[in-house]
């Protein structure tokens, strides 16, 4: 059978370390959700943006993640297809707060940008009881780029993604057990991050579409690439496996067999591309 079609994605077996999909769409679709995920261990559940809107709430009940359980949230950038979500969450993990259902703190990390606008929509939006929580329950962590910290037992460092469109944050975690994943956020690789992501095991990035429909979807108008690009990238890094995301949702059903095709023109390793809700073991 052709690599092509073999991807070594495992449905919740014996692995702690896994990717959960809660959305692998870019921010105009409506087939599946926008680009959002767990990075989930046997004692943490890092989310990592939320997508566009409360649909995020079932993603993750889909997923089998119960919101008590979410103590770390990592927002890439203040784009309405990321962050909307994430007032949601905040929201929802409040009230559960306030009803003496949620225990410890939800700790939320990303630049400046980010972590006022969150702020001041949920100021804006939400009864002043929850907003109380702020700074007791409800911790805004503000990050520089470069900074390094602890988001559960996952080791995390940002990086700016130096990006032309939004400031916008992209990380390198170390999983419990050392497997290393580097996230893109939603942009290409810049040359000058090649050094945080050379060799990890794991490359996490946006293909907006194939290189060959550049002319339908227009990807490099928007500050995006191709399935192409993001392989002949991680050919370069040496990465060991590359996960693609953030796509359009016109091609779904043809999709994986596609966009996989096109990455391992460059790229010789192993290629995922997941639907919403699939579960990646990282170990």
């Amino acid at each position: 059978m052709s690599r092509y079609t073999l991807q070594t994605i495992h449905h919740m077996n014996n692995s702690h370390n896994k990717i959960i999909m809660l959305g692998t769409g870019s921010a105009g679709v409506t087939r599946c959700y926008n680009t959002c995920f767990f990075l989930k261990t046997a004692d943490t559940a890092l989310l990592v943006d939320a997508g566009g809107g409360n649909g995020i709430m079932s993603q993750i009940e889909k997923a089998g993640i119960n919101l008590t359980d979410i103590h770390h949230m990592f927002i890439t950038h203040a784009h309405t297809d990321h962050i909307l979500g994430a007032v949601w969450v905040v929201r929802m993990i409040m009230h559960r707060i306030l009803g003496g259902e949620y225990k410890g703190n939800l700790n939320v990390y990303g630049n400046d940008k980010v972590i006022s606008t969150l702020k001041q929509i949920c100021l804006m939006t939400l009864h002043k009881n929850y907003n109380a929580l702020f700074g007791s329950r409800i911790m805004l962590c503000e990050k520089l780029s470069g900074d390094e910290f602890q988001a559960g037992d996952i080791c995390m460092q940002c990086f700016d993604v130096l990006s032309d469109k939004e400031k916008q944050f992209g990380f390198r975690a170390i999983m419990p057990g050392g497997a290393t994943l580097v996230c893109m956020g939603d942009e290409p690789c810049n040359r000058a991050n090649y050094p945080i992501a050379r060799g990890a095991d794991w490359l996490m990035c946006e293909a907006f579409c194939l290189y060959k429909d550049r002319d339908v979807f227009k990807p490099y108008e928007k500050f995006h690439s191709t399935a192409m690009d993001a392989g002949a990238v991680a050919a370069e890094l040496g990465v060991k496996n590359l996960l693609l995301y953030h796509t359009e949702d016109k091609t779904l059903a043809t999709r994986r067999t596609e966009y996989t095709r096109e990455a391992a023109q460059s790229f010789k390793g192993n290629i995922f591309i997941p639907d919403d809700l699939e579960t990646i073991d990282i170990d």
